[in-house]
């Protein structure tokens, strides 16, 4: 089996990749981002089968929707200018302070 970090690292971003291209979908209504969407999804959940192999189920987890948060605000960000409020910042760097812990007490 391939490094089950790298394997996940892959699925997040196929599903960052798949969450991105949800918006141009424009409601799966245009064929090649919904596509995409699919296509991305389903790479990230093959992937993510392989990781919980060899990863516990709870770190996969944590890591991927915490790191896949904090992506899919970036990209909303620098791709869509969404702005970022105080809030937002401060949620991120929970987060990020909760993903640390997680790995940290495992």
């Amino acid at each position: 089996m391939s490094n089950p970090w790298a394997l996940l690292m892959l699925a997040i971003t196929a599903e960052v990749l798949g969450t991105s291209c949800l918006r141009l979908s424009e409601g799966m209504t245009k064929p090649i981002p919904t596509v995409l969407v699919f296509c991305a999804y389903a790479i990230a959940m093959a992937l993510l089968s392989k990781v919980v192999l060899s990863i516990p189920l709870g770190l996969t987890y944590s890591l991927w929707s915490g790191i896949g948060t904090i992506a899919i605000v970036l990209v909303g960000w620098l791709a869509y200018q969404q702005a970022l409020s105080i809030t937002q910042i401060i949620g991120i760097t929970m987060i990020t302070s909760g993903v640390v812990l997680v790995n940290i007490g495992r």
